[in-house]
């Protein structure tokens, strides 16, 4: 995938090499000398990934990655420390500043670009839920508390193994699970909220790849990060899990401080994207639902109701359309407030889902006008529902909770139907809305069909 990366070294030999080996790969390369440019580009030149170097003059690694993470417009950004230093406390230094992954010089050239394609991954997903969410800022920031409150899935079928390693996220406060095969998964997905798995890529029982590829295939654990652990000396199969979809990776033996830094990273990748799916459906919920009485809007007819009426033609089958309005509602209002207008426009709603097929669309065009699509219905059938809509708003009162006090309410229904399907939404809604007419013109609480008009 194409992108734009930003490379921050002071060593000019180390810049020129790094941009060279990303360049052969068609990534576009911005340089910065210092922390303190490597954030200032961070915000000028938009990047895609940053790799950041540690032990740099005026502002480290460390330092510049905080900024970048602190500011909203830029913590999207993953960033990858790259530093001399091996040792594991200065890894988790890193992670704990907020970076998204670690390498150590000298770089291998398959670990760096796994890693590239890895995080390009992970922004490209976010980035989209962003878009879809309507907000292009990150969410909240997640606590550390919930961080390390996760639940991890622990897949290794060596049993030694497996107790060291639940022993160490047991000990970092997470909840660990271990199962011995991949088809404990998805049972255990069906009951936990999971945030994460690790994999042993060398099961005895399994292909650890095929594992991995089998996860990222999978629905219900597309989403779900994996940190795949193997020796050092089988880094080439551990970039291919990173190809494949794994979202991390560590090294054999697992040291427990590294172990907790990569989960801890990994649930909050986990928690925000889990936050962003749900702003993205509850502000697609709002945009096509009456948020008054929960019924479809006029927006969502408009969306959806060329797709019934083209099934109903495909399939020359009858669809019929329902207008509804209630009668003397302004009078409601004024009398006893919008208040009281409101709840009798939920009480109205409760009465039509009560009285209606569940496959049948109750939409709420506006004010007290509703709207009701009956697919898979003739003319004649549409006219008795119709009766029996009336009949279910006329023949009771309306208790009023908040003032208490009950309200006779009626409607006028007009109705259009095609027995063949073959006429327009257009057609049908005029139709439906000339009957309407008819109905309020003729005495109201009453129902009244396109052919009598």
């Amino acid at each position: 995938m194409s992108a734009r990366l930003l490379v921050t070294d002071d060593n000019p030999l180390n810049v020129k090499l790094l941009s060279a080996k990303l360049a052969r790969e068609y990534y576009t390369v911005v340089t910065a000398e210092n922390g303190v440019q490597a954030v200032e580009k961070s915000v000028t030149e938009k990047p895609d990934l940053i790799l950041l170097d540690v032990m740099m003059p005026e502002m480290d690694g460390f330092e510049a990655c905080r900024q970048i993470k602190a500011n909203p417009a830029t913590q999207g950004i993953p960033v990858v420390m790259v530093t001399a230093l091996s040792d594991v406390q200065d890894r988790v230094r890193g992670l704990d500043a907020g970076a998204d992954d670690f390498l150590t010089k000298p770089i291998n050239d398959v670990a760096l670009m796994a890693r590239v394609r890895s995080c390009l991954r992970l922004k490209s997903l976010m980035d989209e839920w962003r878009m879809r969410e309507g907000n292009g800022a990150m969410m909240a920031d997640i606590d550390e508390e919930s961080m390390r409150s996760g639940q991890i899935i622990l897949l290794d079928d060596a049993p030694h193994e497996q107790d060291i390693i639940r022993k160490h996220i047991h000990h970092a406060g997470m909840i660990c699970h271990g199962i011995s095969s991949s088809a404990e998964i998805e049972p255990l997905l069906e009951r936990e909220r999971i945030h994460a798995i690790m994999l042993n890529l060398n099961l005895q029982s399994e292909e650890g790849l095929r594992v991995c590829a089998n996860l990222k295939a999978n629905e219900a654990t597309r989403y779900v990060p994996i940190v795949v652990y193997a020796d050092e000396s089988e880094l080439g199969k551990i970039a291919k899990a990173l190809d494949i979809g794994a979202n991390d990776y560590i090294f054999k033996p697992v040291d427990p401080h590294e172990l907790q830094a990569r989960l801890k990273t990994q649930i909050k990748h986990k928690r925000t994207y889990d936050r962003l799916r749900l702003s993205y459906e509850k502000n697609m919920t709002m945009a096509v639902t009456d948020p008054l009485t929960g019924v479809h809007n006029r927006h969502y007819m408009e969306k959806n109701l060329p797709r019934l009426f083209d099934r109903s033609k495909a399939n020359r089958k009858p669809i019929s359309v329902v207008m509804l309005d209630i009668d003397h509602f302004k009078k409601i209002n004024d009398t006893y407030g919008h208040h009281v207008g409101d709840q009798v426009l939920q009480e109205l709603v409760r009465r039509l889902n009560a009285s209606m097929r569940f496959f049948d669309l109750v939409i709420r065009l506006g004010g007290e006008e509703f709207s009701v699509i009956m697919p898979e219905t003739p003319y004649g059938a549409a006219m008795s529902a119709g009766e029996r809509l009336r009949a279910a708003v006329a023949n009771s009162p309306f208790v009023i909770a908040e003032p208490k006090l009950e309200i006779n309410v009626t409607m006028s229904v007009g109705i259009a139907g095609s027995d063949d399907g073959q006429e327009t939404s257009e057609i049908l809604f005029r139709k439906a809305d000339a009957a309407l007419y008819k109905a309020k013109e003729t005495g109201r609480n009453k129902v009244v069909g396109d052919k009598e008009v």
